[in-house]
């Protein structure tokens, strides 16, 4: 009995292991392997955690919209979350459906992909990635800075002003990523200040703009 309570109390007592791993977390089928090998690139060589990558999975029925056959954004994020490994930091949801979610007094806004300031899931959608893009690596590109975009609001960040910072508000136009390239530095000082380590020099995925 003292050995059982002796062992419960180290359990307590014993800190628990760090999560630092970031998820990615496929969802259908109609996003192609390269699009996600690419994102879990560019997140690791701009936030310097490791990746990896769940089952992929169907999407949930409850968050779909039949009105316009889109998938509500807002509803992926909590599916995600109770999903996130005891060992994740963070969980995005990738995939190639439609996704929207409400914008002041539109109500089903198509977005090229959402995360919550701080919240422990995102998720982002190629669907839009295509348009205007010169090829499929173009479009790739532009998914894994949406990828980094939105995991940065997971990690703190808000829209950025920056010319060329990958926090910028694309406001509904998937081809203003094509402006963006890093992290700026008013975006990388806020991130070390709450406690996350960044690699001094990225091998950044995509051309310089």
């Amino acid at each position: 009995m003292l050995a059982c309570t002796l062992a419960t109390a180290w359990a307590l007592l014993a800190p628990t292991a760090p999560r630092t791993t970031l998820y990615l977390q496929p969802l259908g089928a109609a996003l192609p392997d390269p699009d996600v090998a690419l994102v879990a690139t560019a997140l690791r060589e701009l936030y310097g955690l490791p990746v990896r990558s769940l089952p992929r999975m169907d999407l949930p029925a409850a968050a779909f919209y039949a009105p316009r056959k889109r998938w509500r954004a807002e509803k992926l994020l909590p599916f995600l979350a109770a999903r996130l490994p005891k060992d994740g930091v963070r969980v995005i949801g990738l995939t190639g459906v439609d996704i929207s979610t409400s914008k002041g007094s539109i109500e089903d806004w198509g977005v090229l992909g959402l995360g919550e300031i701080d919240g422990g899931a995102s998720v982002i959608s190629s669907f839009r990635c295509a348009r205007k893009a010169s090829g499929p690596l173009h479009a790739r590109q532009r998914l894994a800075k949406v990828a980094v975009h939105e995991v940065g609001h997971t990690l703190g960040l808000d829209h950025c002003t920056s010319a060329g910072c990958l926090m910028n508000d694309a406001e509904g136009r998937v081809t203003s990523t094509d402006q963006e390239y890093d992290l700026c530095a008013r975006c990388r000082r806020l991130l070390r200040a709450a406690g996350h380590e960044l690699p001094d020099a990225p091998r950044i995925p995509w051309p310089h703009p």
